[in-house]
């Protein structure tokens, strides 16, 4: 079973996140990241290798897209706030980012 985030594990998981562009969510316990891409087949076909392992963990992000820019806000709507699916979800992303 996830659960929240705790005190100890947080910043071990987060401050690597938040150096690399990720930011904390005002109001939520939730991350946020604007990707920009080269065009929207780039930033489409971004998203689509990263909802095969959204789908593989049963994690999803909140996301949008408009052209070659994606806004990603990820939390744990099952635990009310982060969970190290998030970490793992928000590496991901950026490892495919490349």
């Amino acid at each position: 079973m996830t659960e929240r985030l705790s005190e100890e594990t947080r910043a071990p998981l987060l401050d690597p996140l938040l150096a690399n562009g990720w930011a904390m969510v005002e109001g939520r316990d939730a991350i946020h990241k604007t990707y920009v891409f080269a065009d929207f087949v780039d930033a489409f076909g971004w998203m689509a290798r990263v909802a095969i392992w959204a789908e593989k963990w049963n994690h999803h992000p909140e996301w949008s897209n408009v052209y070659k820019t994606v806004e990603v806000t990820l939390t744990t709507h099952d635990v009310g706030g982060l969970s190290t699916l998030d970490a793992k979800l928000a590496r991901k992303m950026d490892g495919l980012a490349g």
